[in-house]
């Protein structure tokens, strides 16, 4: 009777463990099958799927007018409510209109004055991506307009042709402004770009703003990230120029497709559904030396491209959009690495206008040039939040350059795959894990993606435009990176020194 009784307790702990053993075993059971039902769930694809029945819209060019030789702009930020899925009303922002905002069009040389109302009932900042100018007129976080306040920025043209954009950049907010609606092209003009080019806006030359949308049941667009998305909002459905399916007529022997990656965390690697090839004429910041050949050309969030395609009479063919490569592994799904989207369809008519051969050479534009480096610089993209583990201080100054020097900024990025955007210059891409570049970057670039743990070195040379109180941001362009605090701040000053701490804005925040 002892016996038995010492031997009950064994039993009963034995029971204990293999019940807790069966537990676990289930536990880890109904884990493993939902992060593997999240994992076969996150592939998105409308290959197929789109409908195709809405004509492209083009957004209204833009010359503005010639006020005492000033070229002047006006733009107003609004609210609004825009149809741009069939028989979807979307609470939208715009600018000039319910969703995204005309091109403007300017020309090198010319003094221009933009001025911008804002409509809104929050604080916004209007940000010329791409465009060297005063810090004091790029509209990034230290120029707020609040609400019923008109920003006049004015500023001299001083670069190459080419296709730039504008959208809001306020602190800790920009996600949500530009998710809404806020952007638009700027097209720069020099008067040395050939002829040959397709060149007539809205026909042969044509703007493509690409963004990935997802709309909730009210029809307002969804603003939360998928599970396990560490780069932000990725939307399942494509609108182009604000158009949802659309396609566009062709009339002309080539086209000249103008890609704007507009989105705000998605990463889109474009080519045909036949994968036709097409001419790479330009980049971020304009024409390349030479035509490139390609088949895909992969764009993150504020990368632009211009493409050349021929068609043939009466034929289609869709630009869609392929799972891009993230560099990410296994993370990639949950990233939009597995993704495909059809993007547009192109209608050739059944007769062409004859279009020119494109020329052998496009620019003059010289190897990059690392002779007269005065500082090389390291910044280091880890995680969702943070530079160099600093998160964004708006009155912090992290560095400080002489106005016209030249860097090299060795930039590298961890924990997930980043966009890296200067604000000013046009940099050049020197190498990536100490090897040249792709055709693709080789020309100007303002943004570029980073995969992560891969080292990237760029030569930048900074503007002329020296002063000593507001600074240039550089930062991730996942905008919800950014606004996280993955931003950094430099001072251009006349030599090179200039205060560490800056008097900011209020921090206008939601």
């Amino acid at each position: 009777m002892a016996a038995t009784q010492r031997s009950s307790p064994r039993r009963l702990l034995w029971r204990t463990l293999l019940g807790l053993t069966i537990v676990g075993v289930l536990v880890a059971a109904v884990a493993v099958v939902a992060l593997y039902r999240t994992w076969s769930d996150r592939a998105v694809s409308t290959v197929g799927q789109v409908p195709f029945e809405r004509p492209l819209a083009m957004p209204e060019l833009d010359e503005g007018v010639v006020i005492d030789g000033v070229r002047v702009f006006e733009l107003t930020a609004d609210e609004a409510t825009a149809e741009l899925k069939p028989g979807v009303e979307t609470p939208t922002f715009g600018y000039d209109g319910p969703f995204l905002g005309p091109t403007l069009r300017m020309a090198r040389g010319e003094r221009v004055e933009v001025r911008v109302r804002n409509d809104l009932a929050e604080t916004t900042t209007v940000h010329w991506h791409g465009m060297s100018l005063p810090a004091v007129a790029d509209g990034g976080p230290h120029s707020p307009i609040e609400p019923g306040a008109t920003w006049t920025p004015t500023w001299t043209v001083d670069q190459p042709a080419a296709t730039l954009w504008y959208h809001p950049h306020p602190h800790r907010a920009t996600e949500h402004q530009v998710l809404q609606g806020l952007a638009g092209m700027v097209l720069v003009d020099d008067g040395e770009s050939p002829d040959a080019l397709p060149h007539e806006y809205g026909v042969d030359d044509v703007p493509v703003i690409v963004q990935d949308r997802s709309f909730a049941g009210d029809g307002s667009f969804v603003d939360s990230a998928r599970r396990f998305a560490n780069t932000g909002v990725l939307g399942e459905e494509l609108l182009v120029n604000g158009t949802w399916g659309p396609y566009l007529d062709v009339t002309t022997e080539r086209i000249r497709l103008r890609l704007l990656n507009g989105s705000t965390a998605r990463v889109y690697d474009f080519g045909f559904a036949d994968d036709r090839p097409f001419a790479l004429v330009g980049t971020d910041g304009g024409l390349l030396a030479a035509p490139t050949t390609l088949d895909r050309i992969r764009l993150s969030p504020g990368e632009r491209a211009e493409i050349v395609v021929d068609v043939n009479p009466g034929e289609t063919t869709v630009l869609r959009s392929f799972p891009p490569d993230l560099g990410l592994g296994p993370n990639e799904r949950f990233e939009g690495g597995d993704d495909r989207f059809d993007v547009l369809e192109l209608r050739a008519a059944d007769e062409l206008v004859p279009s020119a051969a494109l020329p052998a050479r496009l620019a003059e534009l010289a190897a990059p040039d690392a002779d007269d480096v005065v500082r090389t610089r390291s910044f280091d993209l880890s995680g969702t939040r943070s530079i160099d583990g600093e998160p964004m201080d708006i009155e912090r100054i992290d560095a400080v350059v002489k106005a016209g020097s030249t860097e090299i900024w060795e930039v590298s990025g961890s924990g997930t795959a980043h966009s890296f955007h200067v604000h000013d210059v046009q940099f050049r891409v020197l190498s990536i894990d100490g090897d040249a570049p792709p055709p693709e970057l080789r020309g100007r670039k303002d943004t570029v993606f980073l995969e992560q743990g891969r080292h990237y070195r760029l030569l930048i040379r900074f503007g002329d435009h020296p002063d000593d109180e507001v600074p240039y941001m550089f930062h991730c362009h996942l905008l919800r990176h950014e606004d996280n605090g993955m931003m950094g701040q430099f001072l251009v000053t006349a030599d090179g020194d200039g205060p560490d701490r800056i008097d900011a804005p209020h921090d206008h925040g939601p």
